[in-house]
């Protein structure tokens, strides 16, 4: 089946009018490109990201945008809908109409998800590619759910140093922990049991979802939802036992906050592995550890990211 990609431009602020009209005209499954909604979002979600890649802010620049799709042979949907946006002239100011290539649709967004190869042992494999790079330790995932895929370069540099760190027995607290791939990778790397903690509810969900992916599930992997730094009974509960690693991949001000808790989850030899670090961010999270009592072993660099190994001081 081939389709047809319709393209409206629409002037600045009216995106949500235009699609309310093309939906209660019929047309479904809109895709919106807002600039000034990304950027609402992003300053209402602020303790949640840290950047935002330079080629999308260029992509969005003064971009108001709604793209459906037709089927090729859907000569009255596409005259309704070039008539509608007529009719809803000036906000819509062009309608774009290209042909699209014949794709099995419904399989062809898996070709976004090649294995990748993290480290000298660690691949990270979506479900379905399940049973390849049978030479390393599959950390297999659904990246439909989204929450980590091992993409980035923070969460890679993560999972370098664990393979390095984590050792068989070891009991491992990732706090942040999303999709749970850093959990799953602490289990195949030979933990004895690693706990996930996230803010987000349905980052429990997903990430025992993905551990069962790899025949993981309680006791060895448990997942919980909470604000270690606000939620008192999660606390208490966390503090049960210290960890030998504890894994906090989220983004600088969240690590800086975390900071002063972050000792009593530790053993004197246990290590700590940070990042979602920006290089500029850097020496405010280096100096937060530190007065926590923490002292720095070592700094990976990745692009512009940052990772920072700890311990704390015995002196």
């Amino acid at each position: 089946m081939q389709w047809l990609e319709i393209t409206l431009s629409v002037a600045p602020g009216a995106v949500e009018e235009v699609a309310q009209a093309l939906t209660e005209t019929g047309f479904a499954d809109l895709v919106l490109e807002d600039q000034a909604e990304l950027e609402d979002f992003l300053e209402e979600n602020r303790n949640y990201w840290d950047y935002i890649d330079e080629s999308l802010q260029q992509h969005l620049q003064g971009l108001s945008a709604i793209r459906l799709y037709l089927e090729e042979t859907d000569g009255e949907g596409l005259a309704k809908l070039q008539a509608l946006a007529e009719g809803l002239k000036p906000k819509v100011q062009n309608v774009q109409v290209q042909s699209l290539p014949e794709t099995d649709w419904s399989e062809s967004w898996k070709d976004s998800y090649p294995p990748q190869q993290i480290g000298k042992r660690l691949v990270v494999l979506p479900y379905w590619l399940c049973g390849q790079e049978a030479d390393r330790l599959p950390v297999i995932l659904d990246p439909g759910l989204t929450f980590g895929t091992g993409a980035h370069p923070s969460t890679q540099m993560v999972m370098e140093e664990m393979e390095e760190m984590v050792v068989s027995g070891d009991h491992c607290l990732d706090l942040g922990s999303g999709s749970g791939i850093l959990s799953i990778a602490a289990l195949r790397l030979g933990a004895e049991s690693a706990i996930g903690v996230d803010i987000d509810p349905k980052a429990e969900d997903i990430a025992r979802q993905n551990a069962a992916y790899n025949g993981f599930a309680a006791p060895e992997f448990t997942a919980y939802t909470g604000n270690v730094t606000a939620d008192k009974a999660l606390m208490s509960r966390l503090k049960e036992r210290k960890y030998d690693v504890v894994l906090v991949n989220i983004v600088a001000d969240v690590i800086i906050g975390l900071a002063p808790m972050l000792p009593m989850f530790l053993e004197a030899d246990s290590t700590l592995i940070c990042s979602g670090i920006l290089d500029s961010r850097l020496g405010e999270v280096t100096a937060a550890l530190t007065r926590a009592g923490l002292e720095i072993t070592r700094i990976r660099e990745k692009e512009e990211w940052r990772c920072v190994c700890a311990k704390r001081r015995t002196v």
